[in-house]
């Protein structure tokens, strides 16, 4: 059996590998987004099992093919199942979220995931910390509150689990940061998958979705797009440090609110449209403090 912790992790970092699949990464994940409110009457759980099972195939088939034992001894089997469970949390809370906020503004909490990629990072991997991003952070979690509206009531819910979400994704980004060159993208993403799908399998037993037939192939369109922005997500993490790449998240709210306008004729309000652009502006003010101060060090 082969290594399943080889080659592409050992490559130099390229900025315009991480961007390019970034762009991949956004629009798929928009549009898995729509699927999920498609599939509108499935249970939660549902979604996530089928969101993660396309994936679970392909990586299970990348074993198979390349003859690599995903199972096989590791050293940081640990920080596998960590990141898997930080980004089954994320998956949950961010489906939670779509049920009851528009696409747009479900969006808008999952991606406050890089200040969380910001402060973590010093935590997790010994990143120095920039206090000069203090600011930003602040501006960014005020631009989330004119998001979530908070009425400190149930209705409150769906805006919360929305900024879980972003806390449970920006854990699991610091993870598979710290995973460079340790563990291969794939089999990353194969330990996600697996224990995603293990977690919900006992629920969508219990509770199978009686839907329409629209709404299963908008459940297997969740899992085809999820793959696709799973596999974007994972490759431009392994291709450029957290800090430079983590502003291109936001393409991804770009795409959920076309997408949601063209689809469903959502348009967020005045004071969502403000709170997103505080908060996009405060992720610019992040990334131009992660730069390195020589440009051109990192192609």
């Amino acid at each position: 059996m082969g290594s399943p912790d080889v080659a592409p992790e050992s490559r130099p970092d390229s900025l315009t590998r991480a961007m390019a699949f970034m762009v991949f990464s956004g629009l798929s994940f928009a549009l898995m987004g729509a699927m999920v409110k498609l599939a509108a009457d499935a249970p939660v759980t549902s979604k996530v099992f089928f969101r993660n099972l396309v994936t679970l195939g392909i990586t299970s088939s990348w074993a198979l093919r390349t003859r690599c034992n995903p199972f096989g001894p590791t050293p940081y089997l640990k920080t596998l199942l960590l990141r898997a469970l930080c980004g089954l949390g994320g998956v949950y809370f961010y489906f939670v979220a779509l049920g009851g906020l528009k696409l747009a503004d479900a969006s808008l909490l999952n991606k406050t995931s890089p200040f969380f990629v910001a402060v973590l990072a010093v935590v997790i991997l010994k990143e120095p910390f920039n206090k000069g991003i203090l600011p930003a952070l602040v501006i960014a979690f005020s631009g989330a509150i004119l998001v979530i509206k908070p009425s400190f009531d149930y209705q409150m819910l769906p805006a919360l689990a929305g900024l879980a979400s972003g806390g449970f994704a920006g854990t699991a980004y610091v993870l598979v940061r710290s995973l460079k060159g340790r563990a291969n993208p794939n089999r990353i993403i194969f330990y996600f998958s697996l224990v995603s799908c293990g977690a919900t399998l006992p629920f969508v037993i219990l509770d199978p979705p009686h839907v329409p037939l629209a709404q299963w192939l908008a459940l297997a369109g969740t899992g085809v797009f999820a793959a696709g922005g799973q596999y974007g997500l994972t490759f431009a993490y392994h291709h450029a440090p957290a800090s430079r790449i983590s502003i291109f998240t936001y393409l991804h709210v770009i795409f959920a609110l076309v997408v949601g306008l063209v689809m469903f004729g959502e348009r967020p309000d005045a004071w969502s449209i403000l709170g997103g652009v505080m908060i996009v502006a405060a992720a610019w003010l992040v990334h131009r403090a992660g730069l390195p101060t020589r440009p051109g060090r990192e192609s």
